[in-house]
């Protein structure tokens, strides 16, 4: 009783209680890091879905959340929610050309483009199809957009740039200024193209529109891709039969040959009355096998269960997935170790199960997921939210944590997107309590509300927030902050250097750890259920819900 007392004062009055007042001895450091360098070693193999990798993750999981006092929370009693997906692998060399002007080029697959499917089919086989450019591959009728203008996809493969039209706009437009909306994301545009019968689609790569650099393109475009279990019609309709990125240097020499500047191009479709142009004679060839495969991977999911309202739920997830073991880098690394992405993540979550395990029980049932699969679309959340574990409209909130800094305590903490919910009050308001701050995503432009498992939640209703790292260092400010995070996103972001060293500095890790502690200490304890602002995209979604629960 002592601890909810003083957790009490904490957001009554705004006095932080000390962190060993917490329970366990509050959040531990030494632990977080343990847990990130044992995650992200060479023994996990990059821990990617449905490989040794996964299984000596889901082993140490399971085994961390036991040796807390959690109970099991997944599927029949057990510490696991099975995750059924559909793996397709290039099997083999990928061979692609261009024609243009009625010359032949050889492409070379993730230098110049990178090409994938998940069409049901065993083999991709295209000859001579032609290119169009879609513009931002939008159809948006609530905007009044629609890139597409009745144009016939058949037969015919979608060239589409990132983001949407408002990203290089002098003034925000039909969507929304700089802060992307899904339209801009990669995935929309691969399931429209798939909805408007295309052979294939592939994507203009730019950095800044995509908030990462080729190399990420690479990464995750030449590994394996899951999709969930669909029968062949399905699959059919949801996919084209190849899909993928090119650079956009290539993408100038296609339109240059079709007597065009690539440019200029793109400055029409950032309008309305952008129309698709057919790109000269340009044409793309291209054969590779896919080998597919049913597999099943895991959400890990541990709980402690409510004392006077366990119908009701919070829930603290991460993701586990990294990208496994890709090419070597230049150090001869293969190894993608994910420890910022998101092994802090996962052992942030482990922590807060300890501590929330070493106090008094709460009134509402805690959830600890750690999620499969979102590395590849967000695969393993979306499966949950689909088949929840606990009810989705007694669920009271969803905490997702991404990408805590290793580079020592913050003045701030930051969430990721604008989410346009209550719970960004909530950090804020925790965070004052602490003599910090809550910093609104810096890089709407990068859509990141929209990039980690909260989404799938948000999606259903349920009030949910990814929170990540703040950059206003204690050490060096903004500044330096911004520094270091834009070195990662430029060379180890899904790369074999994201990795764990000795030179780690996990003060902020646990900082940050403790504020989404407060947070769902309020929420477990408490009769309040988080909103919608009047207007967001979900709030109609959670009415819904709120109804079927009242």
């Amino acid at each position: 009783m002592r601890i909810l007392l003083l957790s009490s004062c904490l957001f009554v009055g705004g006095i932080a209680s000390a962190a060993n007042d917490l329970p366990g001895g509050g959040i531990d450091p030494e632990a977080l890091s343990r847990h990130v360098r044992i995650l992200a070693s060479d023994e996990f193999e990059g821990r990617a879905p449905a490989s040794a990798g996964e299984q000596r993750t889901v082993d140490y999981l399971v085994d961390e959340f036991r040796k807390a006092g959690l109970q099991p929370g997944g599927t029949d009693g057990s510490w696991v929610q099975e995750v059924p997906l559909v793996r397709a692998t290039v099997d083999g060399p990928v061979q692609a050309s261009l024609s243009l002007n009625g010359k032949s080029q050889p492409l070379v697959n993730g230098e110049d483009i990178t090409l994938q499917s998940l069409s049901p089919f065993g083999v991709v086989d295209q000859q001579d199809t032609p290119l169009v450019f879609i513009g931002y591959g939008i159809s948006a009728p609530e905007r009044h957009w629609d890139d597409y203008k009745g144009l016939d996809l058949s037969g015919k493969i979608a060239v589409v740039l990132i983001n949407d039209a408002d990203f290089e706009t002098d003034a925000p437009g039909a969507f929304d200024g700089k802060a992307v909306t899904y339209y801009g994301r990669w995935t929309y545009k691969f399931e429209e193209a798939a909805r408007r019968g295309a052979e294939g689609v592939l994507i203009v790569h730019e950095t800044a529109p995509a908030a990462y650099p080729w190399a990420t393109v690479k990464a995750s475009g030449t590994s394996p891709l899951f999709d969930i279990e669909r029968s062949n019609d399905e699959a059919q309709a949801a996919h084209t039969p190849v899909r993928g990125w090119m650079q956009r240097a290539l993408a100038e020499r296609i339109f240059s040959a079709a007597g065009l500047d690539f440019e200029a191009e793109k400055r029409k479709a950032m309008k309305a009355d952008f129309r698709p142009v057919e790109l000269g004679d340009a044409s793309l060839t291209t054969s590779f096998w896919v080998k597919r495969e049913r597999v099943v991977t895991r959400n890990v999911v541990a709980k402690l269960e409510g004392s006077s309202h366990p119908q009701e739920s919070v829930i603290f997830s991460a993701h586990w997935d990294a990208f496994g073991i890709g090419q070597p880098d230049a150090n001869g690394q293969t190894v993608r170790h994910g420890a910022i992405d998101n092994a802090t993540g996962v052992a942030s979550v482990l922590e807060l199960g300890r501590v929330f395990a070493d106090g008094p029980r709460p009134q509402r049932s805690l959830y600890f997921i750690a999620l499969t699969a979102e590395e590849k679309g967000l695969l393993g959340a979306s499966y949950y939210a689909a088949h929840p574990l606990a009810p989705l409209e007694t669920t009271v909130a969803v905490l997702n944590i991404e990408m805590f800094s290793p580079d020592g305590e913050t003045a701030d903490i930051a969430t990721w997107g604008n989410g346009r919910v209550s719970l960004e009050d909530d950090v804020q308001r925790v965070a004052q309590a602490r003599g910090r701050r809550w910093s609104p995503d810096p890089n709407l432009e990068a859509g990141f509300f929209y990039r980690a498992d909260h989404f799938a939640f948000a999606r259903k209703g349920v009030p949910a927030i990814t929170v990540g790292a703040g950059l206003d260092k204690l050490d060096g400010g903004v500044a330096a902050g911004r520094a270091l995070r834009d070195a990662y996103f430029a060379k180890c972001y899904h790369q074999a250097c994201d990795a764990w060293t000795p030179q780690w500095d996990a003060r902020g890790l646990a900082a940050d750890t403790l504020l989404v502690y407060d947070m769902g200490l309020e929420l477990a304890n408490s009769r309040k259920w988080p909103t919608w602002q009047k207007g967001a995209e979900f709030e109609a979604a959670r009415e819904a819900s709120d109804a079927a629960r009242r």
